[in-house]
């Protein structure tokens, strides 16, 4: 089972966007993948369909309770798409900072629960807020890449510095070093300022930045708005075709460094 955990400190910058592309698209290519969404807002969930305060069970009871695979199994939920299923949010996971954030362990919790689930799917892909907390430790914890969506502007290259940082600071109480990739997203060729963003990218990060952008496209809001991955509502849509050599560079990475 791979892990991938998409985050960056800045909102706005195509997280959840990223994570909704790459998971259609692995499992329009036979892979079971279950997706996590760990943002209170539940933009993710919602984007299925799922109404978060109707949900009996979510995210947020995996930290309050220790649980087995048959328990986390039951807050699954399901998608209109096969091979896709969702660890939904609710707005509970905004009160875990101030409830247990300086309890002992909570690091570990979404590693440790999906773990359990190692035989049930091939690919993991979590969704965070852009807020340092309980939730995004956990999350870069279980991972095993860190991908990080930065939109090419000036402001966002400011948002990845923060991350950067976060991810340098917690790696001190790791034993493996944080894997990332950087992935351009929002860019438009038309503009001065995403062309000298990119490059700054590449200055700063080097062989960190995928070689590659993910450009605008209306036709994400489009498929958002009627709750279909991008990759079924518009397969050949620049968007797509930008993340389908996305997840195949993802792919070869891991492969790489297996």
């Amino acid at each position: 089972m791979v892990v991938w955990t998409i985050a960056n400190q800045k909102g706005g910058v195509g997280k959840t966007t990223s994570t909704i592309s790459l998971g259609g698209l692995l499992a329009e290519r036979g892979k079971r993948v279950l997706l996590v969404d760990t943002d209170p807002h539940a933009s993710l969930s919602y984007y299925f369909g799922i109404e978060s305060e109707d949900l009996e069970l979510s995210v947020y009871d995996l930290f309050v309770q220790v649980s087995t695979k048959e328990q986390i199994m039951q807050t699954l939920c399901p998608t209109a798409y096969k091979n896709i299923d969702i660890l939904p949010a609710t707005m509970g996971l905004a009160t875990l900072d101030r409830s247990l954030g300086a309890k002992g362990g909570m690091g570990l919790v979404l590693k440790k629960a999906i773990q359990k689930l190692s035989d049930e799917y091939d690919y993991v892909l979590m969704d965070c807020p852009p807020v340092l907390g309980v939730l995004m430790v956990n999350a870069l914890v279980a991972s095993d890449r860190i991908i990080v969506p930065v939109q090419t502007e000036f402001l966002a290259l400011k948002g990845l510095d923060r991350m950067m940082k976060t991810m340098e600071i917690m790696q001190g109480e790791q034993q493996k070093p944080f894997i990332y990739t950087i992935i351009p997203t929002m860019f438009d060729k038309r503009t001065k300022a995403s062309l000298l963003a990119y490059k700054k990218l590449q200055d700063l990060y080097g062989d960190a930045v995928w070689n590659g952008v993910v450009p605008i496209d209306t036709n994400f809001r489009n498929a958002s708005n009627i709750q279909r991955v991008p990759s079924d509502y518009s397969p050949s849509s620049r968007g797509v075709l930008a993340y389908k050599k996305l997840l195949d560079y993802l792919i070869k990475l891991h492969k790489k460094k297996s």
